[in-house]
């Protein structure tokens, strides 16, 4: 009642206003303001500083890492525009806000919507009978690393990084529990695999997947990258091969019977990808969109698993494990699977790209990119780029980057997605799968064992970047 009464005296005020002649043309904008020297400024600084050292040592800390991130870009955005406030307009601040805003929601929802097919395929058992049916393959501990290391690569391009990850991570600790040794190579290879496969497919890449949705690089033009990125595979997985020990695990005579609905939830998410795509490339639509059309027909699929579901009739007390799997499609819900989600991760590049993008409001990306595509050749820039993903979230790098606006050839911008893509494998902290597995497989992958192979990792980053400029060589 208050708010219609409110409503009806502001509609009243008007045409009062009017013949007073009251009413005068709302102020201008305000300008953009230089926060660079200002105690604002410094401020975002110290804030941006701490959160990420909060977040790099949350295993010390047991701090989940969004927390700091997020509470940390609420603290700068705050702080920017009530200094903005103080001068007299906070709209200019609250634009770049939303502005920054919109380009996480279009991540959030693409990463959601392949992290929830993930989880309803590992409800139906897919990845458990990938698992039993290498064990029962008797394949050696050395083809079992380059199956590993091969899958995540090419599963890597269409599915995230940290969900591929953990998915072969758990395969290699599964077919060598009774090896630590495969285990923690496996595991290094996933790793450069994961990242190396993700580079040259927007589907599956952090990095790659913001240049396509900035539009600077078509979807098809990705693909120039499938050799350098092959080369970063290849070289460390050859030399690490040798230490790989040659005997065969134990095989495994488990069975596993696939849930109903298995392969229908594989089509589905091949769909979806097809929607992606072609809704990008045909309509200009924002990935996110053919992805939540996705989302939408795996949502009434489970509604068709849910109401299709048969009466229990007493054969699941006999063992029957056919029977078991159908009954449990009477609870089945899907948006329990997007519960599941790994959501610190996500929350956390909420806060990375949101304090990212207030340090380039106020003006300090544009200062770091006079100096980095300015003072210094693009292609060391990229270079060095990259190799700072070692350190920091390369998606967090690249969206700095893309806000630097820097005008280069599109073989730069193919070298810095590159370079920032695998970049992230050159240490265990450096990227998402690498994260991942240091919390999933504790005690056997390590970062100290990581680190030994270092320079292998290094030698297949240079090695990259020399085959792109030999491949892509008319495009810069």
């Amino acid at each position: 009642m208050a708010k219609r009464t409110l409503a009806l005296c502001f509609l009243l005020s008007i045409p009062l206003a009017a013949a007073s002649g009251e009413i005068q043309e709302p102020p201008p904008a305000l300008a953009h303001i230089d926060l660079t020297h200002h105690f604002i400024g410094y401020l975002a600084i110290a804030i941006t500083v701490l959160a990420y050292i909060l977040a790099m040592t949350e295993e010390t800390t047991d701090l989940r890492k969004s927390k700091p991130m997020v509470m940390g870009a609420a603290l700068v955005w705050f702080a920017i525009c009530i200094q903005y406030a103080l001068v007299g307009d906070p709209k200019p601040a609250v634009t770049a806000f939303e502005s920054n805003l919109l380009a996480y929601a279009e991540l959030l929802l693409f990463i959601l919507v392949s992290m929830t097919y993930l989880n309803a395929m590992e409800d139906r058992g897919i990845f458990d009978a990938l698992r039993v049916w290498l064990l029962n393959r008797e394949f050696s501990y050395r083809q079992l690393f380059w199956i590993t290391g091969g899958l995540a690569f090419v599963i890597s391009t269409a599915v995230s990084g940290l969900a591929v990850g953990l998915l072969m991570g758990a395969v290699a600790a599964a077919v060598g529990k009774h090896e630590p040794k495969f285990v923690a190579l496996a595991c290094v290879n996933i790793v450069v695999a994961t990242n190396a496969g993700g580079s040259f497919c927007p589907l599956g890449g952090i990095s790659t997947l913001f240049v396509w949705q900035s539009g600077i690089v078509e979807f098809a033009e990705f693909f120039r990258l499938a050799v350098p990125c092959l080369v970063n595979f290849l070289v460390p997985a050859l030399v690490m091969h040798f230490f790989v020990p040659r005997e065969c695990p134990v095989v495994s005579r488990r069975q596993v019977v696939l849930r109903r609905g298995a392969k229908r939830i594989i089509a589905l998410f091949v769909l979806t990808l097809a929607i992606t795509v072609a809704s990008d490339v045909f309509l200009k639509l924002p990935p996110a969109a053919g992805m939540m059309a996705g989302l939408g027909l795996l949502q009434f699929f489970s509604f068709y698993l849910l109401r299709t579901a048969p009466e229990p009739d007493g054969s699941e007390r006999l063992g029957d494990p056919k029977a078991v799997n159908w009954l449990d499609d009477r609870d089945y819900d899907i948006f329990q699977k997007i519960g599941n989600l790994e959501w610190d991760t996500l929350l956390f590049f909420y806060g990375a790209m949101m304090l990212i993008g207030a340090l380039g409001f106020i003006g300090y990306l544009d200062a770091i990119a006079q100096f980095l595509f300015g003072q210094i050749s693009p292609t060391l820039a990229n270079i060095l780029i990259g190799l700072s993903s070692a350190f920091v979230d390369n998606g967090t790098l690249m969206f700095a980057v893309l806000a630097m606006h820097p005008d280069i050839s599109e073989g730069q911008w193919l070298l810095l997605t590159l370079t920032l893509g695998v970049g992230g494998s050159l240490l265990a902290i450096g990227s998402a799968p690498g994260v991942g597995l240091l919390g999933q497989i504790k005690g056997v992958y390590t970062f100290g064992f990581h680190l030994r192979w270092f320079p292998v990792i290094l030698l297949g980053y240079f090695a990259s970047v020399a085959a792109h400029f030999w491949v892509n060589a008319r495009y810069f």
